[in-house]
């Protein structure tokens, strides 16, 4: 906020301006013939019109005088609505910074339990302050990306089930022996922590992709105003992030950095969009992963790639370039009906099964494309293109 400018600079010039008023109105009222002529004979009558014209110019003067009064006392309401405003405006600061950093510190707490208050916490400061809101995703986002070892699968039920079975017969017989057994081990407290972790990682996931979500339909977004709880223009900076059953369907991003990821579970990028580049170097799919209908604006890099299971690029819009180059597809990998508008780059890549293109388009047939082995592009008549099977002695690729 701007403070008001020094008074000095107006008030010499308000000044002259009444003694020019005042000089002005008797000037003009000596000069006028009417009040200038003789006065009636009779005592009083020449300093009657002396009077009335002192009196008038008085009288201006004085008008001037209240509206420099009045224009003093705006200012001093303003300066004052001034100073209120920017000691608001330093005490919300300072209540902002004072949360910010109470629930960062609880982010390091040992306790999964105060970790997830401290995510909820700078959840509903960035909610109620937007200006934050970039900074706290990054916060979100560090927590992600720090080292992070998964726990085992939880052991067989069934023998746990025979184990404390055995466990409760070995008491009772030592209770009708009189014998007294050492208490059981308590559960260890890293197991514990380990998989509070895990809650404490899905919070922070489920809080991004809960903001990162607009739920306007898409041809109505550029119209109506963005959902209160949709933070918009996001960053995401994920990169060597294990992140476990991520889901950011529908999400709404500018640049996305996700090098060297690892996703466990389930991934799903469902009609999503990008709106700057989206960066998947080296990142590792454990199990099957969905792009359909996602939309990447500009340059989307899945260089050397791991995809363990089914990669699904369904209809997905890569307005960018698309490079795949070195990435390893294990499964089935579906790029059906999708929309390459720059240079679709595959070279390297390896599909265990088939790639699947079939329908997909090619807005510039020309430029620098790869495309994985039994593919092509065939250009139609309006300039575009779109992918079909190769032939090889007549016969189309993988037809016998």
């Amino acid at each position: 906020m701007r403070m008001p400018r020094s008074a000095a600079w107006w008030i010499i010039p308000v000044i002259v301006l009444v003694i020019a008023a005042v000089g002005g109105a008797l000037w003009w009222m000596s000069a006028d013939p009417a009040l200038s002529a003789p006065a009636p004979s009779g005592p009083g009558g020449a300093g009657t019109a002396r009077g009335e014209i002192l009196r008038t110019a008085l009288a201006v003067g004085a008008g001037v005088g209240a509206a420099v009064t009045l224009m003093l006392a705006f200012r001093r309401q303003r300066h004052q609505e001034i100073a209120t405003a920017h000691a608001t405006h330093d005490a919300t600061e300072r209540r902002v910074t004072d949360l910010y950093t109470k629930a960062a510190e609880q982010l390091g707490h040992e306790a999964a339990a105060v970790r997830l208050a401290g995510l909820y916490a700078l959840e509903r400061l960035a909610q109620d302050n937007p200006g934050h809101r970039q900074t706290i995703v990054n916060v979100i986002c560090a927590y992600l990306r720090m080292p992070y070892t998964p726990p085992e699968p939880a052991p067989d039920p069934e023998r746990d089930r025979k184990a404390a079975l055995q466990a409760a017969r070995r008491r009772y017989r030592a209770a009708r022996a009189g014998i007294s057994l050492p208490a059981e081990p308590a559960p260890q407290e890293r197991a514990g922590d380990r998989e509070g972790e895990v809650q404490v990682r899905l919070a922070a996931q489920r809080i991004l992709a809960a903001h990162l979500r607009d739920e306007h339909p898409a041809d109505q977004r550029s119209t109506l105003p963005a959902a209160p709880a949709f933070w918009e223009g996001m960053r995401l900076d994920l990169t060597g992030a294990t992140l476990i059953d991520f889901d950011l369907t529908g999400g709404h991003v500018t640049e996305a950095l996700f090098n060297k990821a690892t996703f466990i579970g389930f991934t799903r990028f469902d009609a999503a969009t990008f709106t700057k580049n989206a960066e998947f170097r080296k990142a590792t799919f454990t199990e099957n992963v969905r792009f359909t209908r996602a939309t990447f604006t500009k340059n989307a890099w899945f260089v050397m790639a791991t995809f363990t299971e089914g990669a699904g690029f369904i209809r997905t819009t890569f307005t960018g370039n698309a490079w795949f180059a070195g990435a390893t597809f294990t499964e089935s990998a579906g790029f059906d009906e999708a929309t390459f508008t720059g240079n679709a780059w595959f070279a390297g890549a390896t599909f265990t099964k088939a790639a699947g293109l079939g329908g997909a388009v090619v807005i510039d047939p020309a430029a620098d494309h790869a495309w994985p082995d039994g593919w092509c592009v065939e250009v139609t008549p309006e300039g575009t293109g779109h992918l079909i099977r190769e032939e090889t002695d007549g016969v189309p690729a993988g037809e016998d």
